[in-house]
């Protein structure tokens, strides 16, 4: 595996990305909380977009994988412009965007604020608002006053023996990145990818996202006994399959 790009952002945050020479529009894969571009489905689409010649585009948000800070340190706001000042450096026209449970929060964030570029979006798991919706609204009122008082708590991970670290400014700064309070037009084909047996990010969040945008071409996919990790080889090949499908409408 060759050696990532780094590009440091306006903020002073050191980024790590791979890029991929190819056809547009350039895919841009966007990474889950807490994972990194060496994970399956990152690497699976990179070996795709080789394979068919396409422009690829796969990073790691500050304190996630080999960029720079500390993960405790971030915020939903800042992995936002990690990606956004890695799109704007390193591509050049349309785009698909393809997010992965956060990171189709952070899709949608860059389709907000690019939507000139944004010729589609494949959703995986897509968790919007989760810190709010999931995290602060399925908190204790002792974990709440706790994570106030004390700048952070620790919840159990299914992936982990380890506990997940939320911290206050986590929670707080994520209201200002909240996408489902206000129209959300997605004005390109959108597809929707979603496991029924995902216990981090159920199915009413994909039927919630799907009830709330707006757009022309949205459709959802339900996949019966898929987890949140999607990544079994039938689940791979339906990223792709959504990725190309998108593709074929802009053609």
């Amino acid at each position: 595996m060759t050696e990532p790009h780094q590009l440091t952002t306006p903020q002073c945050r050191r980024i790590a990305y791979h890029f991929t020479e190819g056809q547009g529009p350039c895919v841009v894969f966007l990474g889950g909380f807490k994972s990194d571009m060496a994970g399956t489905k990152a690497v699976y689409l990179q070996d795709w977009a080789k394979a068919t010649g396409r422009s690829f585009l796969r990073l790691d948000y500050s304190g996630h994988g080999v960029s720079s800070g500390e993960f405790l340190d971030g915020a939903i706001g800042d992995w936002f412009e990690d990606a956004l000042a890695v799109i704007n450096a390193v591509t050049s026209g349309p785009l698909v965007l393809v997010g992965s449970s956060m990171g189709g929060w952070i899709s949608l964030l860059v389709a907000k604020a690019i939507p000139e570029r944004i010729a589609g979006l494949v959703g995986i798991a897509a968790a919007p608002d989760f810190t709010e919706d999931s995290m602060w609204a399925s908190a204790t009122e002792a974990q709440r006053a706790e994570l106030m008082d004390k700048g952070q708590i620790a919840l159990p991970s299914e992936y982990s023996d380890a506990p997940y670290i939320i911290t206050r400014r986590l929670i707080e700064e994520g209201r200002n990145r909240l996408v489902l309070r206000d129209a959300l037009r997605l004005n390109f084909p959108t597809r929707l990818l979603q496991g029924t047996d995902d216990i981090d990010v159920p199915p009413s969040v994909a039927l919630r996202l799907l009830d709330h945008a707006q757009g022309a071409d949205i459709r959802l996919t339900l996949v019966k006994g898929a987890d949140h990790r999607f990544s079994t080889p039938a689940c791979l090949a339906l990223i792709t399959d959504a990725v190309a499908d998108v593709l074929k409408a802009n053609i």
